[in-house]
C-alpha cells in the first residue's frame, strides 16, 4: 500500500516569486508617459499604434479600428462618415479604414469584443456586452478573471458539483452553466484551472445565446478574454504587490519595438497568497506569455503567442447547508455561528494544474473589400486534483451515503443536522465522503486544437451596403484520466473545529483498490475514462444598410458535434468497460435589426438561438455521457433582446440599456451528489433588464457602475427536484456594481486619487426545489494611490471593508465564504 501522505504546510515566499518581485520592482527603462486628460487621435487601418498606458488616472484613450486592434489588443471604435471611392468606384470600405475619436479609457462601449467574427466595438454590436476595461482591472488590482468577472451583473461563480470536484473557474451567465464557454482572443479555452488576469488587456461579456458566433453551447452567453499583444513603440511596466493573508506578486510587461513592423511583448507573473477569511487555503502560481507580431502596420500581419501558467492550490469546497428544525429553508451553517474558516478538507486536498496554449492569428487585408484571418491555437492541459466534499445532513442506514460514510461499524455524521441544533452541538460530524464516496482524485491530460478562418467582406449591390462574414470553425479535444482511490472510506470532523488529518488513511492507485472507486450511474466503478469531441462548423451572416441608418443582419452557424466517452479498467467482471457516443447536427440562427441615427447612438432588436448537446462537457464533467444521455436532445434556447446604446459628450460616457427574454427548454443539471449530466425536460425563462453606464463624468473623476433587474423563473418542472413556478438556482432577482475614481491635484506633487466600490447581489435560491438559499451578498471596496512623476506610483486597495460575511462560489448544498477584510499595497513603475 502506499504511505500516507504527510501534511503539507503553506510554503514561504519562494525564491522563484521573489526573483520576480525583485525583478519588478527595477523594471527596465525608455519612456512613454501615462495618460493623463482627454487624448484625440487619428488612426488609419493596418497602421500600428502605441498602446496608451492607462494609469487610471482620468485620463483618455486612443483607439483604434477592429483590424488594428487584434495586432495591438487596443479598443475599436466606430469609423466617421467621410468616406473616400477605392478603384471600383466603390464609397463604403473606407468608413472602416479611417478613425478619428476621443474616449474615456472607462467607457466600456469603446472596447473591442476581440475577435474577428465580431468585428464591431461593443458599441456597435447589436447584443448586450459587459467590457471589464483595463483601466478598471488596474485600479482595482485585479488578479483573476473571477474578480474581473465582479464587476459583471449575471455571473456566478461555482466550482463543480458531484464526484468530478471540478474546480478551476466555472460560471454560470444569467444563471445559466457556461464553463465551456471561455474563450480568449476568440479561440475556446477548453482548459480547467483558475485563471490569473496577468495577460489580460480586457474582458468581455457576450449576454444571451452567441452559437451563431461560437458554436454549440453559450446558453446564457460567453466570456472572451483579449489578451496583452506587441505594438509598435516601447514600453515597460512592473509591479509589486503585497498585503493581508501573506500575499506577495509580482508582474512584468515589457513591450519592444524591434524593426518598423515587428514587435515582441512579454508578460510575466509570480504569486503567493492565502485567503483572508478561510483556514490552510492557498495559491501558488506562476506564468509567462510571449508574443511576437509581425506587420504591424502592413497589409497583412500574424501575431504569435504563447502562454504558461503552472498553479499549486487547495480547493476549497467551502461550508455544509443545514435545515434548522421547523424550518423548510436551509441556510448556510455559517449563518447559526459557525467560524466562516473553517474547511473539511483532507492532507490530501490538493488542486495542481498546468496550461499551455501557443496561438497563431493572422490577418490579411486582400483587397480594399475583403479581409481575412486564421486564428490557430493548440494547447495541452494537465492537472492533479483531490477534493473532500463536506456534508452535514441526515443518513438513513443502508443508503449509499450511508455505506460511503461507514467508519468501523458506525457513521457518527449521520446525525450532523440534528446533532448541530441539538443541546450539544459540539457533537455534529461532518462527512468528507460525498453521496456516493467521492470525489475520487484523479489525474487529468488534455490536449486541444482549434482553427477558425474567416472573412469581413465590406461592398455594395446597387444603393444597399453589406457586411458579410463567413468562415468555417474546426476544433478537436481529447481528455485522459486516471482514477485512484483511498483505502479505506474518510473519517467525518467537528463541525465545530474540523481536523485535515485522517490517522490511517492510505491513497492508491485504481488497481490496488478498484472495488474502492466511486460507483457511478450507468458507469460503475472505473480506472480510467476517455472523451473526446470534434466539432465542425460553417458560418455566414450578412449585414445589410436598408438606409444610412437603418440595417438588418440574419445569420446563421450550422455544427456537427461528435463526441465519444469510454470508462474502462477496474473491476471488469463485476462492471464492464462502457462506450458511449453521440452525433448531433445543429444550426443556430440570428437575427437583428439596428437603427443608428449617429455613429454614438444605437437601437436594436436582436432574437438568437443556441443549442448544447449533454456531451458538450467533455473535459470539465467527471461524466459527460452515459447510456440515458447519449441519445437525449440537446439543451435549446433563445434570445429576445431590445437595447439602446449612447456614447455621451464625445465618447467620454457609454450608456446602455437592455430588456430581455431568455427561454430555455430541455435544461441540463448536474446532479450534487453524483456530477451526473442529464437533460431534466425543465423548461426556464429569465426576463429581466440590465443597465450599465462607465466612462468620465467630469475631469479627473471616473465612474463605472452596472445594474441588473431578473424574473428567473421555471416555467415547467420536468423532474421532481424541480419546483413549478419556482425561481431559476443561482440567479437573484437583483443586482448592482459600482465602481469611482477621483484624481486630486493632477500633476501636482501632492497628487491623491481616491476611490472605492460595492458589490450587491440580492439572496439567492441554491437548489431547483428552492429548498436552501444563500443571503445577500454586499463588499465595499476602497482605493487610494499617489504618483510621484510619470513612471512611479504607490496604491493601497482595501477589500470587504466592513468584513461581512458574503459567498462567492453556490453550489445546491454548500457555499464558499469569500475573502474577509484584507489591504494589498502596490508599488509600480512603468517607462
Amino acid at each position: 500500500m502506499a504511505p500516507m501522505l504527510p501534511p503539507r504546510r503553506l510554503r514561504p515566499f519562494s525564491a522563484a516569486t521573489a526573483t520576480l518581485a525583485l525583478a519588478c520592482s527595477s523594471a527596465a527603462h525608455a519612456a512613454t508617459t501615462s495618460t493623463t486628460g482627454n487624448a484625440s487621435a487619428t488612426v488609419l487601418a493596418g497602421a500600428a499604434s502605441t498602446a496608451a498606458s492607462t494609469s487610471g488616472q482620468g485620463g483618455g484613450a486612443t483607439t483604434t479600428t477592429a483590424a488594428t486592434a487584434r495586432t495591438t489588443g487596443t479598443s475599436t471604435t466606430t469609423p466617421p462618415a467621410d468616406m473616400q471611392p477605392d478603384a471600383d468606384g466603390v464609397l463604403s470600405d473606407h468608413r472602416y479604414d479611417h478613425t478619428t475619436v476621443t474616449a474615456s479609457p472607462m467607457n466600456a462601449l469603446r472596447q473591442s469584443v476581440g475577435l474577428s467574427r465580431m468585428p464591431h466595438d461593443a458599441m456597435h454590436t447589436p447584443q448586450n456586452i459587459n467590457v471589464v476595461p483595463q483601466v478598471l482591472m488596474q485600479q482595482q488590482n485585479v488578479k483573476s478573471l473571477d474578480e474581473a468577472l465582479k464587476n459583471v451583473p449575471g455571473i456566478t461563480a461555482s466550482v463543480g458539483e458531484g464526484e468530478g470536484g471540478m474546480a478551476g473557474d466555472q460560471f454560470l451567465i444569467r444563471g445559466f452553466q457556461s464553463q465551456n464557454d471561455i474563450y480568449e482572443n476568440g479561440l475556446r479555452d477548453f482548459g480547467v484551472y483558475t485563471r490569473d488576469s496577468f495577460d489580460y488587456d480586457h474582458v468581455s461579456v457576450i449576454k444571451g445565446p452567441s452559437s451563431e458566433v461560437f458554436g454549440n453551447g453559450t446558453t446564457g452567453g460567453a466570456i472572451n478574454i483579449v489578451t496583452k499583444t506587441p505594438h509598435l513603440g516601447n514600453a515597460y511596466q512592473a509591479n509589486f504587490s503585497g498585503g493581508s493573508g501573506s500575499y506577495y506578486r509580482g508582474t512584468l510587461d515589457i513591450n519592444q519595438q524591434l524593426t518598423d513592423s515587428i514587435a515582441f511583448r512579454l508578460t510575466g507573473m509570480g504569486n503567493e497568497n492565502n485567503v483572508v477569511g478561510r483556514d490552510y487555503i492557498y495559491s501558488h502560481r506562476w506564468g509567462i506569455a510571449p508574443s511576437i507580431a509581425f506587420g504591424l502596420g502592413k497589409k497583412v500581419s500574424f501575431v504569435l503567442e504563447y502562454f504558461h501558467q503552472n498553479d499549486n492550490r487547495i480547493p476549497d469546497y467551502g461550508v455544509p447547508v443545514v435545515y434548522k428544525p421547523g424550518q423548510a429553508i436551509g441556510r448556510p451553517v455559517t449563518e447559526y455561528g459557525v467560524r466562516r474558516t473553517n474547511w473539511y478538507g483532507t492532507t490530501y486536498d490538493q488542486d495542481n494544474s498546468s496550461d499551455d496554449m501557443i496561438t497563431g492569428r493572422l490577418t490579411a487585408h486582400v483587397i480594399p473589400i475583403l479581409t481575412l484571418y486564421n486564428d490557430m491555437r493548440g494547447g495541452i492541459f494537465h492537472r492533479y486534483f483531490s477534493a473532500s466534499q463536506e456534508a452535514c445532513s441526515s443518513m438513513a442506514a443502508g443508503t449509499a451515503a450511508y455505506n460511503n460514510n461507514l467508519i468501523n461499524g458506525s457513521v457518527p455524521s449521520a446525525t450532523c443536522n440534528s446533532d448541530f441544533f441539538s443541546a450539544n452541538p459540539a457533537s455534529a460530524q461532518v462527512a468528507r465522503n460525498g453521496g456516493v464516496g467521492g470525489p475520487e482524485p484523479y489525474r487529468q491530460s488534455d490536449w486541444s486544437i482549434q482553427d477558425v478562418f474567416s472573412g469581413v467582406a465590406r461592398f455594395k449591390t446597387g444603393r444597399f451596403r453589406h457586411e458579410v462574414i463567413g468562415g468555417f470553425d474546426i476544433e478537436y479535444v481529447t481528455d485522459h484520466r486516471q482514477n485512484y482511490a483511498y483505502g479505506s472510506n474518510r473519517t467525518s470532523t467537528s463541525l465545530l473545529n474540523p481536523s485535515m488529518y485522517v490517522p490511517g488513511l492510505v491513497l492508491g492507485n485504481c488497481n490496488q483498490y478498484p472495488d474502492r472507486l466511486v460507483n457511478i450511474s450507468g458507469v460503475g466503478k472505473k480506472c480510467y475514462k476517455d472523451s473526446d469531441a470534434l466539432d465542425v462548423g460553417f458560418f455566414l451572416s450578412d449585414q445589410v444598410w436598408l438606409t444610412d441608418s437603418l440595417s438588418i443582419k440574419a445569420g446563421f452557424r450550422w455544427d456537427n458535434w461528435n463526441s465519444h466517452y469510454s470508462a474502462t479498467g477496474g473491476n471488469t467482471a463485476k462492471y464492464p468497460d462502457v462506450h458511449y457516443g453521440q452525433d448531433e447536427t445543429t444550426i443556430n440562427p440570428s437575427v437583428s435589426v439596428m437603427y443608428t441615427p449617429r455613429s454614438n447612438l444605437m437601437v436594436y432588436f436582436n432574437w438568437s438561438q443556441s443549442t448544447t448537446p449533454l456531451s458538450m462537457y467533455v473535459t470539465n464533467s467527471s461524466e459527460p455521457m452515459n447510456a440515458k444521455n447519449q441519445s437525449a436532445a440537446p439543451e435549446r434556447s433563445s434570445l429576445y433582446e431590445i437595447g439602446a446604446k449612447y456614447s455621451a459628450f464625445h465618447d467620454r460616457i457609454g450608456m446602455t440599456a437592455a430588456l430581455f427574454r431568455l427561454d430555455k427548454s430541455n435544461s441540463i443539471q448536474t446532479d450534487p451528489t453524483t456530477g451526473d449530466i442529464s437533460a431534466t425536460s425543465d423548461q426556464e425563462r429569465n426576463q429581466g433588464l440590465e443597465l450599465s453606464i462607465s466612462g468620465t463624468l467630469l475631469p479627473n473623476w471616473m465612474f463605472y457602475g452596472t445594474y441588473a433587474l431578473y424574473d428567473p423563473t421555471i416555467t415547467k418542472a420536468g423532474s421532481t427536484s424541480s419546483k413549478q413556478g419556482g425561481q431559476i438556482q443561482y440567479v437573484p432577482h437583483n443586482q448592482a456594481t459600482a465602481w469611482t475614481s477621483y484624481e486630486i491635484a493632477p500633476r501636482r506633487p501632492w497628487n491623491m486619487t481616491v476611490g472605492g466600490g460595492l458589490t450587491w447581489r440580492q439572496g439567492v435560491w441554491l437548489d431547483q426545489a428552492n429548498t436552501a438559499r444563500a443571503p445577500a451578498t454586499v463588499e465595499f471596496d476602497a482605493m487610494v494611490s499617489h504618483r510621484f512623476n510619470n513612471h512611479w506610483r504607490v496604491a493601497m486597495n482595501a477589500y470587504n471593508l466592513d468584513n461581512r460575511l458574503n459567498y462567492g462560489s453556490l453550489f445546491s448544498n454548500r457555499v464558499t465564504p469569500s475573502i474577509g477584510r484584507s489591504f494589498l499595497f502596490n508599488v509600480s513603475a512603468q517607462y
